[in-house]
């Protein structure tokens, strides 16, 4: 009986054993779920930064008298954006002028009088110059007249206003921060090992995170120099010609295809 059970479990084992041969050895990497034909494309965030930007600020102290422009509206180049009270500096003007006629007629009258031979050369050599010595004057009085108006160097909006009409500000005060969103460039931070694979002209795609509107843009340039801590490098895009609705400050993300 022994014997007759043992001979039962050897031929079990005989039938199991090419059952289990006849299943293929299964390898974890060839079971786990293929990868994608092509890898996620090199992904980066940037910034939109305008190439035209401008804090202006006061060149003189002085009392402020219009601001024409608030917070968000747009202005052309030329505009005035700001204007002072400059009746103290156009009654300095107005008397260095005075002082500059008075000095041609001194000039021409001795002038004059050197042709008599009724002064000498000296005379006329100091007429000319007290003449150059009130021009000079009156020079620096019409600067300061100039900049009791501030323009808009470039078209655009206005950011913030600094400073409100009727305030007196001292010299060097910032009046308003404008900006032009037509000059707008992508400026994004990327691994400095992508340097040796970017090239200007070379096209990527810029995802805004306000807007999800996937835009073509195109490397201009690349920063100049690798910032050590981060091991990062100032990469900067331009956008393309239509695109409407983008702002200066927007963020999002760019997407490198040729550098999977």
């Amino acid at each position: 009986m022994r014997r007759a059970a043992g001979l039962a479990v050897v031929m079990g084992m005989l039938y199991l054993v090419p059952a289990l041969a006849s299943e293929p050895a299964k390898d974890p990497l060839l079971d786990a779920p293929q990868a994608t034909a092509q890898a996620a494309p090199a992904s980066a965030r940037g910034v939109l930064r305008a190439r035209d930007q401008a804090v202006l600020s006061s060149e003189l102290a002085g009392r402020i008298v219009e601001m024409p422009y608030a917070d968000g509206e747009a202005f052309q180049k030329g505009s005035v954006l700001a204007r002072f009270d400059c009746s103290a500096y156009q009654a300095q003007l107005n008397a260095a002028q005075a002082a500059v006629r008075a000095a041609r007629e001194e000039l021409n009258h001795n002038k004059q009088l050197a042709a008599l031979k009724s002064v000498g050369q000296f005379a006329v050599s100091l007429a000319e110059a007290k003449q150059a010595q009130a021009q000079a004057e009156a020079q620096v009085y019409q600067v300061q007249v100039k900049r009791c108006v501030i323009t808009a160097p470039f078209d655009g909006r206005v950011v913030q206003r600094r400073a409100q009409p009727h305030e007196s500000v001292a010299s060097g005060t910032p009046l308003l921060e404008v900006v032009d969103n037509r000059s707008l460039e992508i400026q994004l931070l990327v691994p400095s090992r992508w340097l040796g694979r970017l090239k200007p002209g070379q096209a990527f795609e810029f995802v805004p995170d306000e807007t999800g509107q996937p835009l073509q843009a195109q490397v201009k340039r690349v920063g100049a120099r690798i910032d050590e801590g981060s091991q990062t490098l100032l990469l900067i895009g331009t956008l393309p010609q239509q695109a409407p609705g983008l702002l200066a400050g927007m963020s999002g993300s760019a997407h490198f295809a040729e550098l999977q």
